[in-house]
């Protein structure tokens, strides 16, 4: 005859352990892909976000170089404060990207960017080509400088979907501030173009019309 408490305690241990294994197995697998998402660095789309972090790297530090000649060109006062906001803003910038690389366990490293170096070519093209202390200057700064934004807003949105991908959360949530940034700044130099700068630019080509005008009537 087969003894009751021991039949008890066998269905009870039957019951138990199938759970507790559960539970063991669903923390060594959580283990094993958090492992494998730090670690594995040589993974192709690691490789990508990395390659990318260091290309904004580079470009952060180029547009702190930028930022200084375009307020030193700028003539209207707002604009020239918004160039020097901006450039304090960017210098953050540049230490959360080595946030990032210390988040991902890598010596934070800048790439040469070609776009941001070709972007930041034609401001200085357009410095050269428009007349000193002229509002069509300030626009065509306000052009440039929101270039280089939606450079870096479509750069930083890839980043913060990658870094998602990833797992790397943290790194995701630093992007993300400077992607927050950067669209509050190219809105703000939309807002300073269509309230003020823009009208004023074209009021000059209205100006230089009429002396044209008026010296051919004399001739």
């Amino acid at each position: 005859m087969i003894n009751g408490g021991f039949i008890y305690a066998h269905f009870k241990n039957l019951i138990i352990m199938p759970q507790t294994t559960k539970k063991t197995t669903a923390r060594s697998s959580d283990t094993a892909n958090n492992t494998n998402t730090r670690e594995d660095k040589n993974a192709p789309l690691m490789q990508l976000f990395t390659d990318a972090l260091k290309d904004m790297y580079w470009a952060e530090q180029a547009i702190i170089e930028g930022l200084k000649k375009m307020q030193q060109a700028a003539t209207n006062e707002e604009l020239t404060e918004a160039f020097e906001d901006h450039e304090m803003e960017t210098k953050k910038h540049v230490s959360r990207l080595e946030k990032v690389f210390e988040q991902i366990g890598l010596p934070a490293e800048a790439k040469k960017c070609a776009a941001m170096e070709g972007i930041l070519k034609e401001a200085e093209e357009i410095i050269k080509n428009t007349p000193e202390g002229s509002a069509t200057r300030d626009a065509g700064l306000i052009i440039a400088a929101q270039k280089v934004e939606h450079y870096e807003i479509a750069s930083y949105g890839g980043l913060v979907a990658i870094a998602h991908t990833l797992g790397q959360t943290k790194a995701a949530k630093l992007l993300q501030k400077t992607l927050d940034e950067e669209e509050e700044t190219d809105l703000h130099l939309t807002e300073i173009a269509e309230t003020a700068i823009n009208f004023e630019a074209a009021e000059e080509g209205d100006e230089a019309d009429e002396k044209e005008a008026t010296e051919t009537a004399e001739a």
